[in-house]
C-alpha cells in the first residue's frame, strides 16, 4: 500500500483536470491510502511578494497542503497548460509551499541545495489545447520541463511518468470519456 497525493492543479471548480483527478483517485484508493486537494478550494496569497526575505506564516489551507506532501510517498499532478505553463494559482501554491527548510535547505559552501523530499515519486497528468506533439517539440514542453527540473528534481522528488490529454477544446464528450478510463488505468497501475 503507498500513501498517494493527488493535486488538481486547474483553479476552475469543474473542469477536465478536476474530473480527471478524481477518476485517479477513485481507483488507486482500492489499493491505496489516498489523498487528494483541489487547488480551486484553497484561499491563500498567492503573490510571495518578499521572495525569501521575509517569512510569511502560512495559511491552514498551504500548511495542511505541506503536511500532506510529507505523508505522501506518491504525488499526482494533474494540471491544465495555461499560456505554455502551469496555472498561476497553483504557480503560487508552490512558490508559498515549496520553501527553504521544507522542499530543500542551502548548504554553506555549496551550489547545489540540499533535497529534503527525496524517496518521494510523482506523475503528471497535462491537459492542453494544442496536440501534444506541438506542444512537446513546437513550444518546447515548458510544463514537464518546469515541473521536473525546476520543483520536483529540485526538491528530490522523482518524476516516473507524465501523460498528455489534448486537444482538449473541441474533444467530444466519447474523447473525454476514453481519457477518464485513462486516468482509470494510471490510478491502477501504481505500484
Amino acid at each position: 500500500m503507498k500513501r498517494i497525493l493527488v493535486i488538481n492543479a486547474n483553479p476552475k471548480l469543474t473542469s477536465l483536470c478536476k474530473s480527471l483527478a478524481e477518476q485517479y483517485a477513485a481507483v488507486a484508493i482500492k489499493k491505496h491510502d489516498v489523498k487528494h486537494v483541489n487547488i480551486g478550494d484553497l484561499n491563500f496569497e498567492i503573490n510571495l511578494a518578499e521572495g525569501y526575505d521575509k517569512v510569511i506564516d502560512l495559511e491552514p489551507c498551504l500548511a495542511d497542503l505541506q503536511e500532506k506532501i510529507l505523508w505522501s510517498e506518491h504525488i499526482v499532478i494533474v494540471s491544465p497548460v495555461w499560456w505554455g505553463t502551469m496555472p498561476a494559482k497553483f504557480k503560487g501554491a508552490i512558490d508559498r509551499v515549496f520553501l527553504p527548510g521544507f522542499s530543500f535547505k542551502y548548504v554553506e559552501g555549496k551550489s547545489i541545495p540540499k533535497k529534503l523530499l527525496k524517496g518521494r515519486t510523482s506523475e503528471l497528468l497535462i491537459t492542453l489545447d494544442t496536440p501534444a506533439f506541438w506542444y512537446k517539440y513546437i513550444q518546447g514542453n515548458v510544463i514537464y520541463k518546469n515541473f521536473k527540473h525546476c520543483i520536483l528534481d529540485f526538491s528530490g522528488i522523482k518524476n516516473k511518468t507524465t501523460t498528455y490529454f489534448g486537444p482538449v477544446i473541441n474533444s467530444s464528450s466519447n474523447k473525454r470519456k476514453v481519457w477518464l478510463e485513462k486516468a482509470a488505468r494510471l490510478g491502477a497501475k501504481v505500484s
